[in-house]
């Protein structure tokens, strides 16, 4: 039996993208023939995936088909034709009305993802979501197999050395808010700048806001939150777009606070990366935000500005409270490693398989 993946894209740094690279090592290490196919793949991610259209040519019936699911896509649609058993790993699909003032092609890949989805109900094997939120729409759609695979992520990749350069550009006597994710109009990035905003005019003067994620495709969203920082007159944004491994090392290590006001979330990596790298979290409760912080960090219910702005003062100069949020974050995070969600996933394969 060999397991195969097939992503829409593998693009580096994307948490989808890592975990795809991470499901095959570990079923190559227990003697599976596991390849990823890709849509497209980014130059950095050269030779780490095999073209799409290549995957029919070693289709069987006995094969199992791990298909990422987040986008209507070419993977999708060849999935939904093979005979090979097929596991969904669903890690939700944006709606398309974020999308729909900025891009009209990726609302369409959008409204087409969730169109794909539904029919298949009757292909897969096993659906699986990436959190309960996820699995809870799986079933809801009337997937009658369904699981929650925990999103996979591999602790060591932040323990890369931090660049140089951006520890000595941001590691200094200002603030820093940090956040990362795609630049996409779901993550709300206009309501991150004006917390900020309110905390430079407020609060404290010396602090910056830093947006790490590309804003690729929704280019005009990007050139609307420059607009919107001149408008505000919001000193010390910034948007250092896509990053290497050891700049998001940086960028984590010299953030005070991990802001999240994102409105749609499947799950959330990021957030499990600031507990990772000891920054306190404050994040909106929208989607699996909650289910991924565990109980952890910071959860607000409701966007007061103001308050958000307060409550990311207190973690700067309150060092009681900052030790009791990291702390605190530590322990979901240990329970987070300590689960056997390698073992949880080849027991997957093998029920997706037998079926």
């Amino acid at each position: 039996m060999q397991v195969h993946q097939f992503v829409a894209s593998l693009t580096f740094g994307d948490a989808i993208g890592n975990e795809a690279l991470y499901i095959q090592s570990l079923l190559r290490a227990r003697g599976f023939d596991s390849e990823i196919f890709a849509e497209s793949t980014d130059s950095m991610m050269s030779g780490q995936a095999r073209a799409l259209e290549e995957y029919p040519s070693l289709s069987s019936p006995e094969n199992v088909v791990i298909l990422h699911f987040s986008i209507g896509s070419k993977a999708a649609s060849l999935a939904e034709r093979l005979l090979d058993k097929l596991m969904l790993v669903y890690h939700n699909i944006t709606p398309a009305h974020w999308f729909a003032p900025y891009s009209s092609k990726i609302a369409i890949q959008c409204l087409e993802g969730r169109a794909k989805l539904a029919r298949l109900r009757k292909r897969a094997s096993l659906a699986l979501g990436v959190s309960e939120y996820n699995r809870k729409e799986l079933q809801d759609l009337g997937f009658e197999s369904t699981g929650v695979l925990p999103l996979l992520f591999d602790p060591e990749r932040l323990n890369a050395a931090a660049h140089p350069v951006i520890l000595e550009m941001y590691d200094d006597e200002m603030t820093n808010f940090l956040f990362v994710g795609r630049v996409t109009p779901n993550k709300r990035f206009e309501d991150l700048m004006k917390v900020v905003k309110l905390y430079q005019r407020s609060i404290d003067r010396k602090c910056r806001l830093l947006c790490v994620g590309q804003w690729r495709g929704v280019e005009r969203y990007y050139e609307d939150l420059i607009r919107l920082a001149d408008d505000l007159e919001l000193r010390r944004v910034e948007f250092p777009g896509h990053v290497s491994t050891e700049e998001l090392v940086a960028y984590y290590r010299v953030a005070d606070v991990f802001l999240c006001l994102s409105e749609h979330e499947g799950f959330g990596a990021p957030l499990l990366e600031a507990f990772q790298m000891g920054v306190p979290v404050i994040a909106y409760d929208a989607g699996a935000v909650s289910e991924t912080l565990g109980g952890a960090g910071i959860l607000v219910h409701e966007k007061r500005f103001d308050e958000i702005a307060e409550l990311a003062d207190l973690l700067v100069t309150d060092g009681g409270l900052r030790e009791r949020v990291v702390g605190a974050q530590y322990r979901v995070l240990e329970e987070v490693l300590a689960r056997d969600d390698d073992e949880l996933l080849l027991r997957f394969v093998d029920e997706a398989a037998a079926s």
